[in-house]
């Protein structure tokens, strides 16, 4: 178990945290959301990934899939996807963190990691679809509820009946987290 007094650190996600990440992801989401390791690793193979880990005293307690992707076009859940550019957007995929690191903030430091890291690649805008009621605390992250309609309804529909496309802009310079939870200037 995370010792949880002390300070997560965050990492670019790397084959040796795929057993521990995978984990997270079986005991965070359900079944008809669960990707194979496949998925992962094509998603830290794209061009533009921001895909991070999350660790206290060496054990994984969260991540986050993110990469740069197409404006307005989440790609389907568990598809191996193609992407030649750094991409229009910043796509946020997936984030989890394990029942041992919920509460400590951890969620937030690896999106503001990605936001920080977007900003300097010159990506001015963040996208994710909300599943399973999550829709709340990305408000709380910046997130808002632009109206969906057409392809990019029909698209959502695959993530399941609660599933909501949320978007937040990338200021140009996103402070950059520290481990303490505190941010300072790129």
């Amino acid at each position: 178990m995370a010792d949880a007094s002390a300070q997560p650190s965050i990492e670019t996600m790397n084959l040796a945290d795929m057993s521990a990440v995978l984990a997270i992801q079986s005991r965070t989401y359900p079944p008809s959301l669960i990707e194979d390791e496949a998925v992962f690793l094509n998603r830290l193979a794209l061009p533009c990934s921001y895909c991070l880990s999350a660790r206290i005293a060496g054990e994984a307690v969260g991540y986050l899939l993110a990469y740069g992707w197409r404006d307005g076009s989440p790609p389907p859940i568990g598809a191996i996807v193609e992407g030649n550019d750094p991409g229009e957007v910043l796509f946020i995929h997936d984030l989890a963190v394990s029942e041992t690191g919920r509460g400590l903030g951890i969620g937030k430091l690896l999106v503001d990691h990605a936001l920080a890291a977007a900003a300097r690649d010159k990506l001015h805008e963040a996208q994710l679809v909300a599943v399973e009621g999550a829709h709340e605390y990305w408000h709380r992250l910046g997130f808002l509820e632009p109206p969906v309609s057409g392809e990019l309804k029909t698209k959502l529909s695959s993530y399941g009946a609660r599933a909501r496309w949320m978007t937040r802009s990338i200021p140009t310079e996103h402070p950059v987290p520290r481990g303490d939870g505190t941010a300072s200037s790129p």
